[in-house]
């Protein structure tokens, strides 16, 4: 089973950074990968298993924000479909126009 944790953690004091960037960690600390800057996830070889994990998150979550769980199955995930935009090209560089006058 997958795991999924989406949040949205304000980040308009010093102690609110502090805060959501705390979260971030223990997250990662505990297995977690980022896919995106506020979606994080993790496999679980069983349901006991994740539901540990859906324990630690609760237990470290932050006093302000918003922040969702979501379960799926391998089965689910492997039918998840991902886009990535093209690969960005440094343009070579161009030579100096030569300026007669």
């Amino acid at each position: 089973m997958w795991l999924f944790v989406y949040f949205d953690l304000p980040t308009n004091t010093k102690k609110e950074r502090k805060a959501a960037s705390l979260f971030r960690k223990n997250l990662l600390k505990d297995g977690f990968s980022m896919m995106q800057y506020s979606v994080y996830n993790r496999h679980c070889a069983s349901k006991e298993s994740l539901e540990v994990h859906v324990k630690r998150v609760q237990s470290f979550l932050p006093e302000y924000g918003h922040v969702s769980l979501l379960k799926i199955t391998d089965k689910q995930y492997g039918d998840m479909i991902n886009f990535w935009g093209k690969k960005q090209t440094i343009p070579k560089n161009q030579p100096v126009q030569l300026e007669l006058f």
